[in-house]
């Protein structure tokens, strides 16, 4: 797609091929420094950016994609910004400007999962990113989750570099008091590369209620222990997680074995698939193969997931019965007793 699509507007890649590409773009050995993984997007990012039938078209590819590996539901984050190339400041990935705004991104978006849902028969919904180094696009990211909340978009997330405190930024935490006062449901990248204080940041400054990737939480056990009584949801990222180097190579040794103890509330997920060349499969092979997972483990895991959905709760009822019929197993939760 990215070959294709630079062909069509004159865009000259250091790849020739399919195969030279997916070189170009992937990480197959943990990176010694951050800014390693980092660098890969500057390869196809350029590309995809401020382009609409792109946009559209890799929405719908994606939906594509996630039917092929056996998912029924699933929620692609994004940041609207950074695929924009005019009302945004700065214009990214050193674009003229354009005519396609982050507005018209989460339009181009929610068309190419809405298509993709219809030809592929899974249901897709979108969460918007707000960036952590550029904290001017807060503010209009959660107004976009407002606009689009009946239209496929159902979360506001907040990634990027874990140094930056947002209590010293005051545009992510407004855009998060916003999004509670208006019951838009959040996440937070918090944990993976920073320390345990970050997390407790999400949680107590922007009011998440679900962490991604988490795994630092383990290096401070009282508050370990307080969001396990809460039942927060972690989002874990097996393959991502070793690559980037927020982890321990040795699989064995992860904090998802801890989490699978413990028997904590979270997920299994793919984290930039191109990049670390993953599907979910992988992921799911990986916690059985090196981490101990059984079959009943993942049943509750995707049960846990489909629960701790951003979904509106009357689809979220139907989704978890909907794993409850195939799993063959009773959902206890809908018994009460006088």
């Amino acid at each position: 797609t990215i070959l294709d699509v630079a062909k069509r507007r004159g865009i000259k890649l250091n790849a020739s091929s399919g195969k030279e590409m997916k070189h170009l773009c992937t990480v197959y050995q943990p990176v010694k420094m951050f800014a390693e993984f980092l660098a890969k997007f500057e390869e196809y990012m350029p590309v995809i950016a401020g382009d609409k039938e792109a946009i559209r078209r890799i929405a719908y590819e994606f939906v594509e994609d996630k039917s092929k590996e056996g998912v029924i539901y699933v929620e692609v984050r994004y940041s609207p910004h950074l695929l924009a190339n005019t009302d945004v400041e700065p214009i990214p990935w050193k674009q003229e400007k354009g005519d396609v705004s982050p507005d018209d991104v989460v339009q181009l978006v929610n068309q190419g999962l809405a298509e993709g849902e219809k030809d592929f028969n899974i249901k897709a919904r979108s969460i918007l990113c707000c960036m952590r180094h550029m904290p001017n696009w807060s503010m209009k990211v959660v107004e976009l989750c407002k606009k689009y909340k009946e239209d496929g978009v159902v979360g506001i997330d907040l990634a990027g570099d874990e140094t930056i405190n947002v209590r010293d930024q005051s545009c992510h935490r407004l855009a998060y008091e916003e999004a509670v006062r208006c019951g838009i449901h959040r996440t937070v990248h918090a944990g993976e590369m920073g320390p345990p204080s970050v997390v407790k940041e999400a949680v107590e400054v922007l009011k998440a209620e679900r962490i991604g990737h988490g795994y630092n939480t383990l290096k401070d056990q009282v508050l370990y222990k307080q969001l396990r009584e809460q039942n927060m949801h972690f989002e874990t990222c097996p393959i991502s997680s070793k690559l980037t180097g927020a982890c321990d190579p040795d699989f064995t040794k992860h904090p998802l074995v801890t989490f699978r103890k413990d028997k904590v509330n979270y997920s299994l997920n793919t984290d930039d698939p191109l990049i670390f060349n993953s599907q979910l499969h992988v992921d799911y092979r990986t916690a059985h193969e090196y981490m101990g997972f059984t079959e009943e483990e993942f049943k509750r895991l995707n049960i846990n997931s489909a629960k701790s959905s951003f979904l509106p709760e009357k689809e979220k009822k139907d989704l978890v019965n909907k794993l409850y019929e195939a799993y063959e197993m009773v959902d206890h939760s809908t018994f009460f007793f006088t």
